[in-house]
């Protein structure tokens, strides 16, 4: 799989004539992908995640190198092989990272274009790329309890990412926001359901609460322009969510069957327009859904 490298486009732009090098330190966890990447337990694209975060972080320097117009249909076995021995220390630096500049000449790398396009696209890739990358360092914590909130907090910052990536921000009192986005599914026996995800993040310098503790006792619905839709589940713990200042949290609420205690059940009428309704103390707005 092919993968789109900021940092060696901007190395190759600028003429860099120094030699392939590894910084004194590497990070241990990067010969762990490479030995995974040789037995097939990570995937091509993952360890070449490894490689950009290398390259960002400085510890590989890339001379420039001429991308052919022979364009190579998959990893050579040659290049899988280095990369396991190199973990396994049976070459050297330089015998491993012939295979990297191979991969830049034959396509398997491609360098970006430098449009201010895919620049903006390529820094998301960077960034989740750098995430991806502590995630996996988590994995040289000893202590498991220790690493698994590493690894919790890490994924948050990555679900964070990823929504942030592809959402509408809604800037409502202290805080923003990100709606990715939702559709209607309609099952097989004519009934619709409606999940809402949200990321909010607190903007303000004091703890920001979201509260929705029962559907007739809820800052959140969704109206059609005459009738307002009381949820059916939500994620809410105690009928609050509770955000520090600068943190984030993700919530879901799904729309559909009527379960009583003040719910409603989810009609859909493609004739209309559908609202996500926020209405709390602090701040109040109409997101739409844009429903299809």
């Amino acid at each position: 799989m092919k993968t789109t490298t900021t940092a060696i486009a901007a190395i190759l732009l600028l003429g860099s004539v120094a030699p392939f090098a590894f910084a004194e330190q590497v990070p241990e966890w990067v010969k762990n992908n490479a030995g995974w990447w040789a037995d097939g337990t990570i995937s091509e694209s993952e360890f070449l995640q490894a490689i950009e975060f290398l390259i960002n972080e400085g510890i590989i320097d890339v001379p420039p190198t001429q991308v052919s117009s022979e364009k190579s249909q998959g990893v050579p076995e040659w290049v899988k092989n280095n990369a396991g021995w190199w973990a396994n220390g049976d070459i050297d630096n330089d015998s491993f990272l012939q295979g990297i500049q191979y991969m830049v000449r034959t396509g398997l790398i491609s360098v970006s274009s430098g449009t201010e396009e895919s620049t903006d696209a390529s820094s998301d890739n960077t960034e989740l790329s750098k995430l991806e990358a502590k995630l996996a360092e988590c994995q040289n914590i000893k202590k498991a309890y220790e690493r698994l909130d590493c690894e919790r907090a890490v994924k948050h910052e990555i679900k964070v990412s990823e929504i942030k990536s592809k959402s509408e921000v809604y800037n409502i009192g202290p805080a923003m926001f990100y709606f990715p986005g939702a559709e209607v599914e309609i099952t097989a026996s004519g009934n619709a359901h409606l999940n809402i995800d949200m990321l909010v993040e607190n903007t303000s310098n004091e703890n920001l609460q979201l509260m929705c503790s029962g559907p007739s006792v809820c800052n959140y619905d969704v109206w059609n322009g005459n009738k307002a839709f009381k949820y059916a589940s939500t994620d809410f713990t105690s009928g609050l969510l509770v955000i520090k200042p600068g943190e984030s949290r993700t919530f879901n609420i799904f729309f559909g069957p009527n379960i009583g205690y003040g719910g409603t059940e989810f009609i859909y009428d493609p004739s209309k327009e559908y609202v996500f309704r926020v209405s709390e103390p602090w701040g109040s707005a109409s997101i739409p859904l844009n429903l299809s």
